[in-house]
């Protein structure tokens, strides 16, 4: 359901150009859980062709997902833990992932933050223990900022340089999937040693 739902509003929205790239990465950011890449490698490869321009859709595409985001920090903010953990369910949430998200956030926010928008299943998700654990707005935002305007050069880039190549785009979306999952794992390796190193 949620794979033709997402391809509904890939397909219809889209038509509306920018404003569609704004309302996709909106919807991908908050509520309905579907790839980005759906939006943003088509967006580049009309980059290529010259429909589009590239400054505009990574602009468009970094707005959606902060608005996405904000979406759900602020609506676990002041919605609170209460009702989000008697209705997150019907938001894909389970109680127990909540309560780890949380403790685990009220110690490492920044990182999580940013690591967590970068990483495929749980971009959606991050926004909400920071606002469960009244992250500050601003570091939030610039660390919201900072992953999903690296993942959103990622995918416009691939686009705009393969073009409507789908096996190439197949083949290097995974290969740099897997290289950000490698660096986001050596860049949590050095915070968590830091960490220990300065609690000895």
């Amino acid at each position: 359901m949620l794979v033709d739902m997402a391809d509904w509003l890939v397909k219809n929205i889209f038509e509306f150009g920018y404003m569609g790239i704004f309302i996709l990465m909106m919807i991908e950011s908050s509520f309905i859980p579907f790839p980005s890449e759906l939006v943003l490698i088509p967006a580049g490869v009309l980059a290529q062709e010259g429909k589009m321009n590239l400054e505009l859709i990574f602009l468009v595409s970094l707005l959606g997902s902060m608005m996405g985001a904000f979406i759900n920090y602020f609506g676990a903010l002041y919605i609170g833990r209460e009702l989000l953990m008697r209705y997150g369910k019907y938001f894909f949430v389970s109680n127990a992932s909540i309560e780890k998200m949380e403790t685990f956030f009220q110690a490492h926010g920044p990182i999580s933050t940013f690591t967590g928008r970068l990483i495929p299943g749980i971009r959606q998700l991050i926004s909400i223990p920071a606002g469960l654990s009244k992250m500050s707005l601003v570091q939030f935002s610039i660390y919201t900022a900072l992953g999903a305007g690296i993942w959103s050069i990622v995918l416009i880039a691939l686009g705009y340089t393969l073009g409507a190549n789908e096996a190439l785009i197949k083949t290097y979306l995974h290969q740099i999937t897997l290289g950000v999952i490698g660096a986001l794992i050596l860049l949590v390796s050095v915070y968590i040693i830091r960490i220990k190193t300065k609690n000895n």
